[in-house]
Order: C-alpha cells, then structure tokens, then sequence
C-alpha cells in the first residue's frame, strides 16, 4: 500500500472506517439512553430519534462533502484549519483534544467501575491505577505497531459490542407488549428539542473516528460511504433499542436510569441476562477508548505537522511502522494520567458544548472552500447548493442555545485564555525574528 505524503499508508477500507466511526459513537450512551428518553418523553420517544436523526444527517452531509476533499490526517480539525486558518484550527485542537480526553478518562472510569461491581478488588485505588496502565499501554502499543493492528482490534471489538445488543433486540419481542408504546398526543418541539439535545451527543464520534482521513484507501469514495453506512446504522440500532426498551418494561423504564438495557436483559434471559449486557456495556466502552487510541493522535499528528501545536516530535512518524507514534504515545499517556487522577466530572461540561461548535466549525467549512472554489474536485458533493450547511448550521446554534449559563460562561472564558496563548505565542515568535 502506497504511502501518503504524510509517510503514512493508506490501509483503512470502507469497512474498516465504518466499524471505527460505529465503535466511536456506539459507546458508553446506549446503556443509559433509552432510559432518559423515556423520562423525557415516554412512550413517545421515537420522535427525538427521527429529529435528531435528521439533525445529525445535515452535520454528517457537511462532513461527507469536506472529507471526500480533503484527506489528509487529522479530520474535523484539518477540515476547519484548511478552511479559517491556523488561529480557529489551534482553537479546534485544543477543545476537540480536551474534550476527548476527558470523556475517554470518564470512560476508562467507567470501565472500572462496572468491572469493580463484579470483582470488589478493582475497587481499590492502585489496581484502578495499573488497570488503567494496561489499558492505555496496551492500547498504545497495538496503535504504535500499526494502523492495520489498531483497525483489526476496533473490528473486533466493534462485532463484539453489537453482538450482545442485537441479541437484546431478537429476543426481547416475546416480552414486548403494543400498550407500551403506544402514545396519546404528540410532544412539543420544545420537548423534543431538549431530548434532541441529549440524543445529538449520543451521536458524537464521527468527528474522532475521522481523524484517520489520512490513512483510509481511496477517499473521495469510502469516506462519503462510511459515513452513511455507519450513521444509518447507528440510528436504526438505537430506535430498534429505544423500541424494544419501552415495549418490554413499559412506563418503568424511565426509573432504570443507570443500567436499564440489562433491565431489560435480565426480564428476557434471567440473571445471565443482566450479567452478559452488564460485560457488554464495559465491552463497548473499551471499544470507544480503542477508537479513540486510534484516531485523536492523528489530530495531534497534523496540528503538529501544520505548526499549530508547537511541538514538532508530534509529527513524527515511525520508520518502520509509519504510524506518528509519538503522537500515539503522548495521547495514551494523557489519557492514563486524565483516568488515574478521576473522571474529571469538573471538565465533562465542555464536552458536550465544544463538539457542537467543531461540528459548526465543519458546517461552515463546506460555504468557505466552496465559495474559494477549493471543493470543485472529484468527491462527494451534497445535493441543493448551500441549503444543507446552512440548515446544519442553524441547527447547531439552536442547540448551543440550550446550554445553560454556567457552560456558556466556562465555554467563552477558555476560549479567551486560548486565543491570548495563541496571539501571544504569535508575538513571541515575531520578536525572536
């Protein structure tokens, strides 16, 4: 396979990105999702699915047209530096790469906490700390060796994720009753907004399980394809969920809020039940965390490479195995460091908000590279001019919208701090010239 002009090989097929994209977004979230749905909305819960699934279709459009165009490494990020300059691309690195590393030691925690329910011994504060060693070393290594290694270990975990779920969703029809979900009234918008909300996070991941643009074989084809074959997926596993949640535990599945899939399991199967999804809900987080091993250095690889990141070993890439290990190793170091000092709750607040705005980041990319004429190549190309970004982008500011004060307030001050680091940084550089 040859190399790109990154020096990296283009080795990851349509499959293959596509398991990564679904392994990223089907991750901790469909454990406790159908649960806070139906508190929200109850047995009317399907139609946040289809709104949100309208919503998340305009974002991925705009990623589909802007990756089938620019494949180099680095994804969302790349997508917007390409498109605003280095300023907004220093600001999408920084937020995208805190956000993800915080989720991945929230998950990691989480990881520890559902196999500490079922060996009291994980428990103890040092075995969480060597536990978290091992994922992040192992998971590490698998990525430094080489990006086939990395995507055959998300293929797997992929099938082994979606596995206990479809049998949930087979089996489950001989307890479900119609009653459930039957509903009287349609909610408001403004319900289903709220909802949506959640639901639009639930989604999240497409933006990591990119960053591999790089290394993915014939791009302007498979990209576009993954996209759509991974979010349509996605949406049809959580509504057939959502569906068979409701239709067996009825209205008392909104109190199941922590675990309400083995719930549901342990109604169908017995006990075996409940102890197979608990496995499969630890499973699916590890999942996400190999993904994510797989695809943030990538990021970090080419803000590094750009010059935006001003640490040049960042853009390093393996003689032999031609993956940028160094980017590899200093984002599994940090997600081991983020794991073993807690689940930094304090830093999950920017999650949520700042993949909105690197979503409006990519949204917005596919009006400027058009308008500069930079999108006219071979490549996907979304259908009615500038209707779809435009509509992507209305959206996204509607639900940044529902953010309360304290994350807008958080949101804007770090912003602040980063755009002095960067401009002064910039200053810096000048007075040493």
């Amino acid at each position: 396979m040859a190399e790109t002009t990154e020096h990296l090989k283009r080795e990851i097929g349509v499959l293959g990105l596509s398991a990564n994209l679904i392994n990223t977004m089907v991750g901790a979230g469909i454990f406790a999702l159908p649960a806070i749905v139906a508190a929200g909305l109850g047995s009317a819960s399907i139609f946040a699915y289809l709104f949100c699934g309208l919503l998340i279709a305009f974002v991925m459009l705009c990623f589909a047209e802007v990756g089938s165009k620019i494949t180099t490494s680095g994804g969302a990020y790349t997508y917007i530096q390409s498109s605003f300059g280095p300023y907004f691309g220093f600001l999408t690195v920084v937020l995208f790469g805190l956000s993800t590393i915080s989720a991945d030691a929230a998950v990691a925690n989480a990881v520890a906490d559902i196999i500490g329910s079922i060996f009291p011994f994980f428990k103890s504060e040092i075995i969480r700390v060597i536990f978290f060693l091992v994922i992040f070393s192992g998971l590490g290594y698998i990525n430094v060796i080489g990006v086939r290694e990395g995507m055959r270990l998300v293929k797997i975990l992929t099938i082994s994720k979606l596995i206990p779920l479809f049998l949930l969703i087979f089996f489950s029809w001989g307890e479900f009753s119609m009653a459930n979900i039957a509903f009287d009234s349609i909610p408001s918008i403004n319900d289903i907004g709220t909802i949506s909300l959640i639901l639009f996070f639930a989604f999240q991941g497409a933006e990591s399980g990119l960053s591999v643009s790089g290394e993915v074989d014939n791009p302007q084809k498979n990209i576009p394809r993954a996209i759509f074959f991974s979010i349509a997926g996605v949406l049809t596993l959580y509504i057939l969920i959502q569906t068979v949640a409701q239709g067996v535990l009825g209205d008392s599945l909104a109190s199941y809020k922590e675990n309400p899939l083995s719930i549901v399991a342990n109604q169908v199967f017995g006990p075996i039940g409940f102890t197979i999804l608990t496995v499969g809900a630890a499973i699916s987080m590890f999942g996400t965390l190999s993904s994510e091993l797989l695809g943030m250095p990538r990021v970090l690889f080419r803000a590094s490479k750009d010059k935006v990141l001003p640490f040049k070993p960042l853009s390093k890439v393996h003689k032999k195995y031609a993956t940028p290990y160094v980017s590899v190793i200093v984002y599994a170091s940090l997600g081991f460091l983020f794991s073993s000092l807690g689940g930094f709750k304090q830093l999950a607040v920017f999650s949520s908000a700042t993949i909105l705005l690197v979503y409006l980041g990519v949204s917005l990319s596919v009006i400027k590279l058009r308008k500069k004429n930079i999108l006219k190549e071979d490549g996907f190309r979304i259908p009615g001019g500038y209707t779809v970004p435009i509509l992507s982008s209305l959206i996204i500011v509607w639900l940044l919208t529902n953010l309360n004060q304290f994350e807008v307030i958080a949101i804007a001050i770090f912003i602040t701090v980063l755009s002095l680091l960067y401009f002064l940084r910039k200053k810096f550089k000048k007075t040493l010239k």
